[in-house]
């Protein structure tokens, strides 16, 4: 590509409050976004909530805190792996579930971008390689109630809705030599070196900022005709 792939720094929100998992949910076993011991729940014991509906689709605060913990993990936070995750992590981590879950309801319909499975397995190997053992990697899955399966479904949403916004976004970003001219000229005494050597440089920081502002819009609009509906008390603050 012309330039590295930019964060992706729009995200989007939705929730629902303490409702029980229905009881065929409770024989699950991890994978399911369910932790394992709430399969032996007892008859009656909530067990999972609700925290986000998204165009019909349930998000458990299980599932949101396996997604929000993979997301930090990423991010080169492993400790996140197996400490408390805090309200603030949570709207993090369920912007961000909704809004892959949204981008890629939006590619089902059109029966686009199916996941690529040898991408996926690459995201799974390098997410892998971030634990100092095969033993604490294996140990995160346990103590998450997840197992191999659902890391693997939660890393190809990520890996298809990142392929679905760069489809959108990248074929829109232009940056053109004026612009960088003028950039430079707004900012030269920040480049020493001069225009020539810089130039490179600030083309990319250009298509990876106007990469940026596309991408809130499209994600804007995606969101503005999506069905999601937010319960939780901690969701409700980021209604937009």
């Amino acid at each position: 590509m012309a330039s590295p792939r930019p964060r992706r720094a729009v995200i989007l929100w939705w929730a629902s409050w303490l409702m029980a998992v229905p009881a065929a949910a409770r024989a699950q076993a991890p994978g399911t976004g369910v932790p394992a011991a709430a399969a032996e729940a007892p008859e009656g014991r909530i067990i999972d909530q609700v925290v986000a509906v998204i165009e019909g689709q349930v998000l458990t605060r299980s599932e949101l805190e396996f997604e929000t913990r993979v997301l930090f993990v990423q991010r080169g936070g492993v400790q996140a792996a197996f400490e408390p995750l805090d309200e603030e992590a949570l709207k993090v981590g369920l912007e961000l579930a909704i809004n892959l879950r949204l981008q890629v309801l939006s590619a089902d319909r059109l029966d686009a971008f199916p996941t690529e499975q040898a991408d996926v397995e690459a995201q799974l190997a390098k997410f892998r390689r971030l634990f100092e053992s095969e033993e604490a990697f294996q140990s995160f899955l346990t103590r998450s109630g997840a197992d191999l399966k659902l890391l693997t479904e939660v890393l190809g949403r990520r890996v298809r809705a990142e392929r679905i916004l760069d489809s959108r976004i990248f074929p829109r970003v232009q940056v053109s030599e004026a612009e960088t001219k003028l950039y430079y000229q707004q900012h030269a005494s920040e480049y020493p070196e001069g225009y020539p050597a810089v130039k490179a440089q600030l083309q990319n920081k250009l298509k990876r900022e106007r990469y940026d502002q596309l991408a809130a819009e499209d994600l804007a609009h995606l969101r503005a005709a999506a069905q999601v509906r937010r319960v939780a008390p901690f969701a409700r603050e980021a209604r937009p």
